[in-house]
């Protein structure tokens, strides 16, 4: 009659009957079967068989009868209460007084049924009640059951849950909301979300809002909050009001799911693709932009040359020649953020480097900034470009002035520093080791807390439109990446700014420091020179510097016209120095070719384009034997000598 796991079938009810009285059995039986109820009557004596059948078996009422003392009924119904399905308990009593009746209705039974007052009617009626009280307490538990749990779900949710009332006033957050924000509870619990405002949304904003959820549609939007220390974090928040039984809004529940990492992710991908499209550009236009730059400063100091200290001429070429070498600068910070440089590692003393460069600062800072340099004692020397050096430090004054407009202070400082595995681990990018430290600090306003993770950002600047490119730090940080090394920025509001810049100490195989050479040489000579250049214009003042500087110098436009010179011409070539991109033949291929005809030559190439497209066409030593257009004539005539020594021979 019943399926496998004990549930009624076509509609009758099973219904159990605990009690030692078999006759009472048969009394109920005869009821139900005379038309009280559809039902299945079972019957078992002991209380212990009556435990094992609960546990196995499911029924759909159990009847038990209550003696004077009513241990088994007491018993029984305790017990069956630990199954994990609840059964209607119905007590079989001879007499229901007050006591009786209070005392079964406390111990958790439906109800009673008195043997004195049993007939048909009143066993249907208690079957009736005593099933639908309990479909309704069981409805009651299926629905408190949901509540807690949808109460756990909300309490241990990862996102922030608010609930408000029509006026938005807090009645309710979440765990993860008091985590996220810094606020608890107790401090939020009548109060509103203004709080958590930031200023980064207009008024017109909050009017929409308002009008969104007022009007009974859900609001979905990213806010920027403010936390309670200040800090700023991007939520993805949804608004839904909540409707009571005549669908009047009533409450508004807010869920807000913290993306600030997600936003960081892409502000960091969308700075290396700005970083990259800008070092794209830069690398571009570098080679045509430095040609006419290298025609422009090199006429102009050949201008120079050519006339006296005081001629009316004078002041007009120098400023020709700052200007060119200005707009050198320019794209040599282009190049620099985007780590696209070229550089010339040598081995530096950065003491002497800073000294030769701070002799230049009283006139960039003003006279209203003091100064100060301490030099480290027993610096270990680095290898670096000490054109970046210098770029480094111009950058870092010139911020500094800026900060300082009513006067300050400026310290540039040198010290060794060994950074150990306690560092690190509060640095994890840094690798233990020695380093140089160079320090730069100002006594200026400072920079707060927003804006300090985004110093180093290109154009990413707080100084007012036209003060500033945006440039100087972010020039800074990839020359000083491209290098190995580290920079760190510290500064408060009103505390003044620091920055501090680990470089790679150099040492030898058996640690002990690397001599620093300072090479010094005369800039005139009597060797043969080919010169391979493209430029016609730069062609032609290199060509009247060189043969002014005694020089024998042949000329080429290009790789394959260089090789024809060098067939025709029988007496030794010393040195070629040719441009890296041509037309017909490059530098590196010119190079491989010739050098097999005259194995002796000194090769010195110079390009204006970026490293990666000078390393492309085949130079691979771009320390010694490479200059980066634009250069002075004389940095030229310096290196021409570097390069061939002393062994000057007259030809």
């Amino acid at each position: 009659m019943n399926n496998e796991n004990g549930h009624k079938l076509n509609g009758r009810l099973r219904i159990l009957l605990v009690g030692g009285q078999e006759k009472d059995f048969f009394t109920l039986r005869d009821l139900l079967d005379r038309g009280a109820a559809e039902a299945q009557m079972e019957h078992i004596a002991s209380c212990e068989e009556a435990l094992v059948a609960v546990a196995q078996s499911r029924y759909d009422m159990i009847v038990v009868e209550h003696d004077r003392v009513g241990e088994m009924a007491m018993r029984l119904l305790g017990e069956s209460r630990k199954q994990p399905v609840t059964v209607p308990f119905i007590f079989f009593v001879e007499h229901a007084d007050d006591a009786t009746a209070t005392e079964v209705l406390n111990a958790g039974a439906c109800d009673y049924l008195e043997k004195s007052q049993l007939n048909e009617a009143r066993l249907a009626r208690t079957i009736r009640c005593a099933t639908t009280l309990h479909h309704k307490e069981r409805e009651c538990e299926e629905r408190k059951e949901m509540l807690r749990k949808l109460s756990r779900a909300v309490e241990q949710s990862a996102d922030l849950v608010t609930i408000t009332d029509r006026n938005g006033v807090i009645e309710y957050v979440n765990p993860a909301f008091e985590q996220l924000t810094g606020y608890s509870r107790a401090e939020v619990l009548g109060t509103t979300p203004r709080m958590l405002k930031s200023g980064e949304q207009g008024p017109g904003f909050y009017e929409e809002l308002w009008e969104t959820i007022l009007s009974g549609k859900v609001f979905r939007s990213t806010l920027i909050d403010r936390k309670k220390n200040c800090d700023l974090f991007y939520a993805e928040k949804t608004i839904t009001p909540i409707r009571d039984d005549e669908g009047r809004i009533t409450h508004f529940v807010a869920t807000d799911r913290d993306m600030t990492e997600k936003y960081r992710l892409e502000a960091q991908l969308r700075q290396a693709q700005k970083m990259d499209a800008v070092g794209q550009l830069a690398g571009g236009v570098a080679h045509d932009f430095n040609n006419l730059l290298m025609v422009i400063r090199s006429y102009a100091e050949l201008m120079s040359d050519s006339v006296g200290q005081e001629h009316l001429l004078r002041h007009n070429i120098d400023q020709i020649i700052k200007a060119a070498d200005r707009a050198a600068d320019l794209t040599g910070q282009l190049l620099a953020f985007s780590r696209k440089q070229m550089q010339k590692l040598q081995i530096l003393d950065l003491n002497r480097a800073i000294s030769s460069i701070t002799r230049l600062l009283p006139r960039l800072i003003g006279e209203d900034i003091q100064l100060t340099v301490v030099p480290g004692s027993g610096l270990s020397p680095i290898k670096a470009d000490p054109v970046q050096i210098e770029q480094i430090v111009m950058n870092l004054a010139t911020n500094a002035r800026d900060a300082m407009p009513t006067g300050g202070k400026l310290t540039i400082e040198t010290s060794n520093v060994r950074l150990d595995e306690s560092y690190v681990q509060s640095h994890q990018i840094v690798p233990p080791g020695n380093y140089a430290l160079l320090s730069v600090s100002d006594s200026g306003r400072g920079i707060d807390a927003e804006h300090l993770p985004h110093v180093f950002e290109p154009f990413y600047t707080t100084k007012k439109q036209g003060k500033g490119t945006g440039l100087g730090l972010a020039t800074v940080y990839g020359i000083v990446k491209q290098n190995g090394g580290f920079i760190w920025a510290y500064s408060e509001l009103g505390m003044g700014t620091t920055l501090k810049i680990y470089w790679p100490q150099i040492q030898s195989a058996d640690g002990r420091p690397i001599p620093v050479l300072r090479p010094t040489g005369p800039t005139r000579g009597t060797e043969t020179i080919l010169l391979v250049e493209d430029e016609e214009a730069v062609r032609g003042a290199t060509y009247e510097f060189l043969t002014a500087c005694g020089y024998t110098v042949l000329e080429a436009k290009d790789g394959l016209e260089a090789m024809e010179v060098a067939r025709e011409h029988l007496s030794k070539i010393d040195l070629l120095i040719s441009d890296v991109v041509m037309p017909r033949m490059s530098g590196g291929d010119l190079t491989r070719q010739l050098t097999i005809e005259r194995p002796t030559m000194k090769v010195l190439f110079v390009s204006g384009y970026a490293e990666k497209t000078v390393t492309d066409h085949g130079v691979i030593d771009l320390s010694g034997s490479f200059l980066q257009k634009p250069f002075a004539l004389k940095t030229l005539a310096l290196r021409i000598r570097e390069i061939l020594g002393d062994d000057r021979k007259s030809h």
